[in-house]
Formats: C-alpha cells, structure tokens, sequence
C-alpha cells in the first residue's frame, strides 16, 4: 500500500511539473510535505534591471492540496494578528484556534501592481467572507480598482493577477478601517509602474493619508537615485518587497524613502507558535546606489555609508505561509510566501497603527530610535536564520532589519 501511495504521489508531482515548466513556472524545495511552485512572473531576470519588474510570490503546495477551502495550515487574518499581537492574545495563536481579527486603518492603503485582475473586487469579497473581515466592495466606497492609464491593462493570469489579488487581501486583512486602493500599471515596465506610483500616492494623500504597498521589485540600476522621488508624496509612507532570492536588495526597496520589506518564518510547534525566524529568502544587504538615510545612523557600524535592508520584516516563508483566495489562473484558495506577503502585511500593520506619518522618513525616523530604546517593548528580534550573504543577530541585521513589529510601532 505504501508502495502505491508513493507511486501516485511520484505521478502526481511529475503531472505537476510538466505542467508548470510549460508555463514557465518553476517547482522549488520539492519535500515529503509538498513544494514550491515559483509564478513565472516571480522568476528574477537580470536583464531586465532598470527595465522590468518582477513578483516575489512563492506558493507552497501541500500533499493532498484541496483548491477547494484555504489550506489546513495557512495562517489566518486572525493568526496573524495574534502572532504580531494586533489583537488580543490567545495561548500559542493557533490558527485554528484563533478568531479575532486586526481592527484599525485610516486614510487608504494603495496597491501598485502591474496589469489587469478582472476578478479582484470578487477575490477580496470571498476571502473577507471566509475570514469574517468586513466587506470591502466599489459599492461602500471601501474599493477601488484604478487603471493608471485610463485603459484597463492586459491580464496576466496567475502571475500579476495573483499578486495582485494577495496585496488587496493582506493590507485588508491588517487595516480593515482603511479604503483599498488598487492602482494598475499598463505593464511591468519600470516607465509605467511609476506612473503607477505617482498617482497611487496623490490618491492616498486625497483620502487623507495612508500607505502605499509595491510587492514588486527588480535589481539596483546606475541612475535610481533619479526615481526616488516617485515615493515622496506627503502624507505617505511607502513600503515595498526586498525580494526573494535571498541575495542583495532590489529596488524599490534600497530607496531610503521606501520601508524595506523582509521576510520572515514563523514556527509553530503542535499548532503553536513558538517564535519566529528569519528566512533564507529575505532579500537584504547594502544598497549599492542609495547613500545611508539620517535615520540609519545608529546602525552606522554595520551598514557603513550605505543604506541598510530590509527596514522591518514579517511572514514570508511559504511554508510557514498566509492563506488567500485567486479564482483567476484558477488557483482558488492556496498558501502563499515571499515578500510580496510582507509588504502588504507591514503597510497595512503601519495603517492601522494610529501614528500617521507624513512620510516614509518620518516614520522611520521614529522607528529607528524608538526601536532602540524600547525593543524588547515593540518588536520580536529575529536572532537565528541566514539568507545567502548574511546571519540574523541580536538587534538590527540585513536579514530582517529590526525585526517584526509587535503592538503599535513607532510610538
């Protein structure tokens, strides 16, 4: 019997691997327990710096994976909200166990992803439904689905579109008060996503204040220095993904008026939550264009006169990952990492956190110092855990930065 189960489950794995390298996706981390699928739209193009972006999603597929329902062991809105004490504390946050959801939010949280989800309004609404969050629809004024040409983009099933339908739930998820902006670039050119940005901050400052999330990235490139200024909106922090190769940043996380965005595992032990990692995956490093920002000086000795990534860090692992809903691609409900969660999470996290920053430096500026003082109070210092150039630490690393935030932050 053994024998044959094993024998299925070797038939079943190539049935999945033939299909997905004719897509163009890539099978990562192959176990007993399942894999990592990589979108082919999340695959890194070093040709493509300065040029074209990237996702940085990666969808763990469990044995037995059932589209139907969210995966058994996906962390929840709930859970999550537990694990970064957003809500109140139950024993061990087990995700199964664990029903409160963040409360919170003001202003907007914008999204800047590239190309069309026409589904997007109808994913959000299923995976509020499921977890008990509160209806975000165009029709209460809590959505927004922006083409930033005018035009409505192509669509790129299962590659942006899932990206797309990610970042709506999870700043949802962590700022259910705050209005969904969702802003479409025409492609993944770097022209036309920061076209994209501009208009993503003048909406955000309109609805007084917020956020602004880009899961997106690609590498550094001569001359980014010039694009910085597409995150200076006032009233607006930006956040954006640092990646997912484990290497050095990408950008628009090295621009020191975006949070950098790290990755993160979170452990459980018989559903429990144990602690939290960093993971092998978090992209993070010094920048190699961008100078060191004035509210990284009490880093000064690790990151030199660079500037210093990932900024703060959150679940990112996929097998450790967060549970979402996709009907284009016909994913459906699966369990999904990288730092494109992340990203999301902490722009949503910060939203909701009632400090308002006008700015990515000024919210920062806050943190930084705060975070020194009071570590122990506001954030859970990930200590064990490597990407490919650096180790976790006690205090701030180029793995997770300062960590992942707990309660409100920067106040």
């Amino acid at each position: 019997m053994k024998r044959s189960v094993f024998l299925v489950g070797i038939v079943l794995l190539t049935t999945v691997l033939l299909s997905s390298l004719a897509f163009g996706q890539e099978i990562r981390q192959v176990g007993p327990s399942g894999y990592v699928l990589v979108p082919a739209s999340s695959i890194e193009r070093p040709a493509d710096l300065g040029l074209r972006a990237h996702t940085n999603t990666q969808i763990f597929v469990g044995v037995g994976h059932d589209s139907s329902a969210p995966p058994p062991n996906a962390e929840t809105p709930a859970s999550v909200g537990c694990v970064y004490k957003r809500t109140t504390q139950v024993s061990g946050c087990p995700i199964h166990g664990t029903t409160e959801n963040p409360t919170g939010g003001f202003g907007a949280v914008a999204i800047v992803d590239a190309y069309d989800n026409p589904f997007a309004e109808a994913d959000l609404a299923a995976f509020s439904s499921q977890f008990g969050l509160p209806a975000c629809t165009k029709s209460n004024g809590c959505f927004s689905q922006v083409y930033a040409r005018g035009s409505q983009p192509a669509n790129d099933p299962g590659g942006w579109s899932l990206e797309i339908a990610l970042d709506i739930e999870m700043a949802h998820a962590m700022a259910p008060s705050a209005k969904i902006i969702l802003v479409e670039a025409q492609d993944n050119s770097f022209d036309e996503l920061y076209f994209a940005e501009d208009l993503a901050g003048q909406l955000v400052a309109q609805a007084g204040g917020g956020t602004v999330t880009n899961s997106w990235s690609g590498g550094e490139y001569n001359g980014e220095t010039s694009d910085d200024s597409h995150f200076k909106v006032n009233g607006v922090v930006y956040f954006a993904s640092t990646g997912d190769s484990g290497g050095l940043p990408g950008f628009p996380a090295a621009s020191p008026f975006v949070v950098a965005s790290g990755g993160t595992r979170v452990n459980r032990s018989n559903g429990n939550f144990t602690n939290e990692t960093g993971w092998s995956g978090s992209n993070g490093g010094p920048s190699t264009y961008e100078g060191r920002p004035s509210y990284q000086n009490l880093i000064q000795s690790i990151v030199g006169n660079k500037r210093g990534t990932p900024d703060f860090s959150a679940v990112a692992d996929p097998s450790t990952g967060v549970a979402m809903y996709d009907q284009d691609g016909g994913f459906n409900w699966l369990q999904i990492g990288g730092t494109s969660v992340s990203s999301p999470l902490l722009a949503g996290i910060v939203n909701a956190d009632g400090y308002k920053a006008k700015s990515t430096t000024q919210e920062l500026g806050g943190v930084y110092p705060y975070a020194k003082s009071h570590y122990a109070k506001v954030w859970r210092d990930e200590t064990s855990g490597s990407n490919r150039g650096y180790s976790c630490k006690t205090g701030w690393d180029f793995v997770t930065g300062i960590g992942s935030p707990l309660t409100k932050i920067g106040k």
